[in-house]
């Protein structure tokens, strides 16, 4: 059979009714034979295309290639030259938007499964045993301080520590992942998959320092010149969440996404009373937003027995979600509406929502995103009712570490300023990336932005060594 004859293999998965009641993970991944027959399909291009579209460069036909000889091992090692977090993001990144949109395949058919294919070789070797521990070469005696455990953060870990440097992460919440881990629901990024990504870079080496706070417990400067690190990596995230500033958002039942998020994830409030922290329960919640954040929102709460709708101001072709993650939510039985915005949260006399007025949309002229902007249509207000709104609109930066280094320049969305080729700040020896660099984005491009610190780091360690001796 020729290769674009053979269908792209489905991934199996729980049955919508099923996974509505529960948190476990919804796809099941491939099976070998599914694997191997799904990596038939790459044509193995002389100028992979897809390479170009991967933020972090991982050399895809080359680890297709190894699974469709069913050498599963072989090609997990080949997609950690480059990646740390296999597994992750064979989960997690929109491969739709990223190296399966340059896919050969996809100009008439439908590209190759990259994201899938990685996901189970990275499965494969942790449910084998076989993880492979590279040689480390010896120390060079200089220290990096790493803020933050989210993507970002880990990755120029694992970079750091195989060229021979000291790393120490320093991590505000009590558990590593940054968003990993509290943001991203279970069902779709089991927390034992982020624990094992997260004991693999212990095994390397890297030292984790929990509830510690960079700009709290120490400023960045003490770390450089009061603690001995030779360089820092600020990879602190975005973590203040955005609100709609509209009246009724202080009353008892509106959340962040954030907030309620971290709860179930972190707090692991979904298994209670296994767990201390009791689930946010309720019967009718709206969740405001597109995205991602927005529809692991709407699904945490279906599965906590809640009727959930989405309300979106704009079309659903506009929604920033993944088309995967928007279908998932529809088959489990999250409503939508779209075109629709709120103007006002109503509460009774006890301060608690009952009620959210919104006014529907029409689509006008682009904005400067290219996209038709929403137009209020006056005087079609209506009223939902509720007693639950949780906002996913985005998140903003951390401010916490420029507020103590005021030499760090920052953007007027207070994300730092870097150069992209290096990552490096104004400041001398520390370097960011992530989504206090970029705003709330991929895990897959706070990766890249890790991968081209990590780089950085270990040049201006290098030379900063050849002078100091």
């Amino acid at each position: 059979m020729a290769k674009e004859k053979i269908p792209r293999q489905p991934m199996p998965e729980q049955a919508p009714e099923d996974r509505a009641r529960n948190f476990e993970e919804v796809p099941y991944g491939y099976s070998e034979q599914s694997a191997m027959l799904e990596a038939s399909r790459c044509l193995v291009c002389k100028k992979p295309r897809c390479v170009e579209g991967c933020p972090v460069n991982i050399n895809i036909p080359a680890f297709i290639s190894l699974v469709r000889e069913g050498k599963f091992i072989e090609a997990a090692w080949k997609i950690k030259e480059q990646n740390a977090l296999p597994a992750v993001c064979g989960r997690v990144c929109p491969q739709e938007e990223q190296c399966e949109k340059l896919c050969v395949l996809g100009v008439k058919g439908e590209p190759v499964a990259i994201g899938r294919l990685e996901r189970f070789v990275a499965d494969f070797e942790r449910n084998s045993g076989q993880v492979k521990i590279p040689q480390i070469p010896p120390k060079t005696g200089k220290r990096v301080a790493i803020v933050g455990a989210g993507p970002a953060g880990l990755t120029v870990a694992g970079d750091l520590i195989k060229r021979g440097h000291q790393v120490t992460v320093f991590e505000a919440l009590q558990e590593a992942g940054g968003v990993l881990t509290y943001g991203i629901p279970e069902f779709r990024l089991p927390k034992v998959i982020v624990q094992a990504e997260v004991n693999y870079l212990k095994r390397l080496g890297v030292e984790f320092v929990m509830d510690y706070v960079v700009g709290r417990n120490s400023t960045i400067r003490e770390l450089l010149n009061g603690e001995g690190y030779d360089a820092v990596f600020v990879g602190s995230g975005a973590g203040l969440p955005s609100f709609m500033k509209i009246p009724g958002e202080n009353l008892v039942g509106v959340y962040s996404a954030n907030e309620y998020l971290t709860r179930s994830n972190l707090m692991k409030a979904y298994l209670f009373p296994k767990y201390d922290t009791p689930p946010i329960k309720r019967q009718r919640v709206a969740v405001v937003g597109g995205g991602n954040v927005a529809m692991d929102s709407a699904r945490t709460a279906l599965r906590l027995g809640g009727d959930v709708t989405i309300v979106y101001r704009r079309a659903r072709e506009q929604m920033p979600a993944r088309a995967e993650e928007i279908h998932h939510a529809e088959q489990e039985g999250v409503k939508f509406k779209l075109l629709n915005n709120p103007i006002r949260i109503i509460g009774d006399d006890r301060h608690r929502v009952v009620g959210m007025e919104c006014i529907r949309m029409e689509l006008g002229e682009p904005d400067e995103s290219g996209r038709r902007r929403p137009v209020p249509v006056k005087g079609s207000e209506f009223i939902m009712e509720l007693d639950t709104v949780i906002v996913a609109i985005g998140n903003q930066p951390n401010p916490l570490i420029p507020q103590t280094m005021l030499e760090l320049q920052t953007t007027k969305w207070g994300t730092i300023v870097v150069d992209e080729k290096t990552m490096q700040t104004s400041v001398p020896g520390v370097f960011a990336g992530g989504d206090i660099v970029s705003g709330a984005a991929t895990v897959i491009l706070a990766m890249g932005q890790g991968r081209i610190a990590a780089a950085a780091i270990d040049k201006y360690l290098t030379a900063s060594h050849t002078k100091s001796s």
